[in-house]
């Protein structure tokens, strides 16, 4: 692995427009930030978690939302299941920002005096902070005893942030954690604030505004870092890239078993809904449509690795542009 990364935590020669990106970022979480206990007004009537809410029925844009089974269950029983899997997709959330506070404060550390890579680290750590407290008071409210991730990551997630010593990995597995979520949480959104319950809609729409600059410097981030690499580090990043975000789409976005046992569900749902069904697959492959362009970009879509990303169904067609909205492709009638 010493390959894939270079120590550049003794080099003082910023890249001027990755300084420059550092600084615009920087700049924008001074002027526009949240707090989760002033921008959103918990007690508030419009916020109070119902639980008979019809707007916790998942969206096609989940998995389990767009699988047949689930489709089929009385509005109640979706409403529950709804319920349960947002507040778990919450937990989710704070505990993968735990790891990232504590693998970037490591970073940070070991950046040398005048590296306005410092002082943008800070910045996120202190919104990703923020995130933490959000996505736990909403948990709180629903009054749901979601556990997050499934048990095996969660044992493995205590070691996650030691990536941090190799940080081109490190930031791959930023990117590989936070797109996920995002992209859910954009194609949520995308539906109406109608379809949403007003808390998570708020919760939403703060974690996507903050999210994009972290996203943002994690492009950047391994744009100045992996054109410093060798051959043989690049060659190794362009494998390490897919097998990263495979497996950590699958420690964001699948459910625990408890949410089965809880409900019943059929092992065979589950198995389809994440992620042997072609359906599931597609939502999969929807999650990877920046980082499938950033690959491109980085020069790591060398044809090995795309076997990898076939390999590991995430292959498809890249981003044309940040953000550019997945579209699932057409199959023969």
């Amino acid at each position: 692995m010493a390959t894939i990364d270079q120590d550049h935590t003794h080099r003082h020669d910023i890249d001027p427009e990755y300084g420059d990106t550092l600084r615009v970022l920087s700049e924008g979480s001074v002027a526009r930030r949240f707090d989760p206990y002033l921008d959103i007004d918990w007690d508030a009537p419009e916020f109070r978690i119902d639980p008979d809410d019809p707007r916790w029925i998942l969206p096609d844009c989940d998995p389990l939302g767009a699988h047949p089974w689930y489709k089929a269950q009385p509005e109640r029983r979706r409403i529950e299941i709804g319920m349960w899997r947002v507040a778990n997709i919450q937990k989710v959330g704070l505990q993968f920002e735990s790891v990232l506070i504590r693998g970037m404060m490591q970073y940070a550390m070991r950046l040398p005096n005048g590296t306005p890579e410092f002082r943008y680290c800070l910045h996120e750590m202190t919104e990703e902070c923020n995130h933490i407290q959000m996505f736990q008071e909403l948990v709180n409210r629903t009054g749901l005893a979601v556990p997050g991730m499934r048990a095996d990551y969660r044992v493995t997630s205590h070691f996650w942030h030691l990536a941090a010593y190799l940080p081109v990995l490190f930031f791959i597995g930023i990117l590989a954690g936070e797109e996920p979520i995002d992209h859910f949480q954009k194609e949520a959104v995308l539906r109406g604030e109608d379809d949403l319950p007003p808390a998570v809609l708020r919760t939403m729409e703060i974690h996507i505004a903050e999210e994009a600059r972290h996203i943002s410097f994690a492009h950047r981030f391994l744009h100045d870092k992996v054109k410093r690499q060798g051959r043989v580090g690049k060659g190794a990043t362009s494998l390490v890239y897919p097998v990263v975000m495979r497996w950590l789409a699958g420690a964001i976005m699948s459910p625990p078993r408890d949410l089965e046992k809880r409900f019943g569900i059929p092992r065979s749902v589950m198995k389809e809904a994440f992620w042997d069904s072609p359906a599931s697959r597609e939502i999969m492959r929807g999650y990877f449509g920046d980082v499938r362009m950033l690959a491109d970009e980085l020069g790591l879509m060398n044809p090995v690795a795309t076997r990898v990303w076939k390999a590991l169904k995430i292959d498809g067609r890249p981003s044309r542009h940040r953000g550019e909205p997945h579209r699932p492709a057409r199959t023969a009638a």
